[in-house]
C-alpha cells in the first residue's frame, strides 16, 4: 500500500499491514447499492472491504472497486480485500469455492481469505466429518497462499478448541480470526488463544446489531465524549488493537463510522464498557460444531 493512503493498521503475521477499519458488506446487495457504499467508504478513508461467498456481492464489489479506485486516486494495492469460503464448499469443494471467489472479485488476488464457518453445510453440527473437512479446506487455502492468489489466510467463527486443533495440524498458521466481539461479548479466552499463537483477532458485529446503542452505559459514554454510540463502540475495539468491520449502506453512516481515530476513550470508560460483558451473542453460535 502507498504510504499516502495508509490508514491506521495492524501488522499481521504475514508481515503485511491490515487496516483497523474496514467496510463490512453483509446484506449489501445489488450493483448500485454496492457502488454507492464503496464510493462513500473510499471517500471517508476506508481502505479495507470485507465480503464472503455467501454474501453474493463479490462480483459487484470487484466491479465497483475497479471503477472507483482511479476516481479516488488509488490503485489495487491500496485496498485490502477479504472474502470467505462458504460452508457449502467446506472440504473437497474448497478449491472450487476459493477459485470462484477469486474469479468473482476479479482483482488479481485476495488479500485475506477465511474459512467462514467451522461446520459444513448439509451436515449436523455434531457430525464427525466436520474436523476432516476443515482440515481439507485449510490445506487448500495453504496451497493457494503458496501460489500468491491468497496473500493471507485465516478463519472465522472458530472457537478456542477449533483454533487449537488447527494450530496442531497447519503448515501455515492463520493470520486472522474474525468473530463476533462487542462489550457484551468480550471473548476473553479466544483473544488469549489468538495472542498465544500470534493470530490477529478481528471483530464483526461490533455494534451488537444496534441494540447496544440504547445501553445506558454506552449512551452516557457517547454523550460525555460528544460522539455517537456507534463511534464509541468501534473506538472501544480499535483502542484494544482489534480491527473492526462496521457495515452500512448509508453514505452518511459510513462516514460517521470512520471517525474513530480522532478521539480516545478514558481508561475508566474502557473499563465501564468492558464490564458490560455477559456472554451475550447476537449472531450464530459455533460452540456446538464438532
Amino acid at each position: 500500500m502507498s504510504s499516502s493512503s495508509m490508514p491506521p493498521s495492524i501488522l499481521l503475521n504475514t508481515g503485511v499491514q491490515m487496516p483497523l477499519l474496514g467496510l463490512g458488506t453483509y446484506k449489501l446487495r445489488g450493483a448500485e447499492d454496492v457502488y454507492r457504499a464503496v464510493d462513500a467508504a473510499l471517500a471517508a478513508g476506508y481502505r479495507a472491504f470485507d465480503s464472503a461467498a455467501v454474501y453474493r456481492n463479490e462480483a459487484d464489489l470487484g466491479r465497483a472497486l475497479k471503477e472507483l479506485l482511479p476516481k479516488h486516486g488509488l490503485i489495487r494495492e491500496d485496498v485490502f480485500i477479504t472474502s470467505k469460503l462458504g460452508p457449502k464448499d467446506q472440504g473437497e469443494k474448497a478449491m472450487e469455492g476459493a477459485l470462484h471467489s477469486l474469479s468473482q472479485l476479479d482483482l488479481g488476488y485476495i488479500d485475506l481469505y477465511l474459512i467462514h464457518w467451522p461446520g459444513t453445510q448439509g451436515l449436523l453440527v455434531s457430525d464427525q466429518r466436520n474436523p476432516g473437512n476443515r482440515a481439507q479446506s485449510w490445506a487448500t487455502l495453504e496451497e493457494l497462499h503458496a501460489q500468491g492468489k491468497l496473500k493471507a489466510i485465516g478463519v472465522s467463527n472458530y472457537t478456542p478448541a477449533h483454533m487449537r486443533e488447527l494450530m496442531k495440524s497447519c503448515k501455515i498458521p492463520p493470520a486472522v480470526l474474525q468473530v463476533e466481539f462487542h462489550p457484551r461479548f468480550c471473548q476473553t479466552e479466544l483473544r488469549s488463544v489468538c495472542e498465544e499463537y500470534g493470530v490477529c483477532f478481528q471483530a464483526y458485529s461490533s455494534l451488537g446489531r444496534a441494540e447496544l446503542f440504547t445501553d445506558p452505559v454506552v449512551m452516557e459514554v457517547a454523550k460525555n465524549c460528544e460522539r455517537t454510540p456507534a463511534q464509541v463502540l468501534l473506538c472501544w475495539a480499535v483502542q484494544q488493537g482489534v480491527p473492526v468491520l462496521p457495515k452500512s449502506s448509508s453514505p452518511d453512516r459510513i462516514k460517521d463510522n470512520s471517525r474513530i481515530f480522532d478521539f480516545t476513550l478514558s481508561g475508566t470508560d474502557m473499563d465501564r464498557l468492558s464490564a458490560l460483558d455477559c456472554g451475550h451473542k447476537y449472531c450464530w453460535d459455533p460452540s456446538e460444531v464438532a
